[in-house]
């Protein structure tokens, strides 16, 4: 064979590889998981809503745009469950039971993203950091939120969603007065969940350094009470025994330390 027709040979094979990486990325950006329906509107709108899913599907099309995961069985988002579906817009997480959320669960669409539901889950609190950078429209509706210093600080950072924002109600709080209270209602008062917080640390100080100083007194007590008690019986057994100098001596020293 001619060295001609092995370059033609080789630029065949090349091309040939060539075609089906191409293909196979093809595949992999447009593939739908079995458990959902695709629709591609310019990207791909992901329905996966009232599938009795528990975790958020695997291989999801890279181009989706619109991701429907609503009325499911998801308990936990974990970190990074979207990373590479990069031209999402909107996120529907809405009527699970979602009871947690890692900080990083929204890491590499959270710039990209518009509008993100986690209403009506079973949400109580958040990492701090969970939403950071996202410039989302939230919705955080319908949770038993308990109402604290740290969730104070999320929403701080976030932009709820404005048809839904009074539904985000205290389920249990630091102060009992502000349960059933939307919490945005109760911050825009001027309350400040944070130095609810400090207040309590600074009291279970104040017990545990009281306890500390009891538990040492009662044990001062104890033990000079304890050596009391073993003088006296030394005294009894003092006297008991026959009268000599030594002895009288002896008992004239302990009652002088009586």
């Amino acid at each position: 064979m001619g060295v001609s027709q092995r370059r033609g040979s080789s630029l065949k094979a090349s091309f040939f590889v060539g075609t089906l990486w191409l293909l196979w990325m093809i595949i992999t950006a447009c593939a739908c998981p079995k458990v959902c329906h695709c629709t591609d509107r310019n990207g791909m709108v992901v329905q996966c809503t009232s599938r009795n899913l528990e975790n958020i599907p695997l291989n999801l099309p890279k181009d989706t745009v619109i991701l429907l995961l609503s009325s499911n069985r998801i308990r936990h988002i974990p970190k990074e469950a979207f990373t590479d579906l990069h031209r999402l817009r909107e996120l529907d997480l809405s009527h699970n039971v979602i009871e947690s959320v890692e900080v990083s669960a929204f890491r590499g669409i959270s710039e990209g993203l518009r509008t993100l539901d986690l209403s009506n889950n079973h949400l109580s609190s958040i990492p701090k950091d969970t939403f950071a950078k996202i410039h989302a429209r939230v919705r955080l509706s319908h949770n038993p939120w308990h109402c604290e210093c740290s969730l104070q600080e999320v929403l701080r950072e976030l932009r709820l969603d404005p048809e839904t924002v009074n539904d985000v109600s205290c389920y249990t709080s630091v102060q009992e007065e502000y349960v059933g209270k939307p919490v945005i209602q109760v911050l825009d008062s001027g309350i400040n969940f944070c130095n609810f917080h400090h207040k309590t640390t600074d009291v279970a100080m104040f017990v545990a350094m009281f306890c500390w100083f009891s538990m040492v007194t009662a044990y001062i007590i104890y033990y000079i009470k304890h050596n009391q008690e073993d003088t006296r019986r030394h005294m009894e057994y003092l006297k008991s025994l026959p009268s000599n100098s030594r002895i009288s001596k002896d008992y004239d020293t302990m009652s002088s330390v009586l």
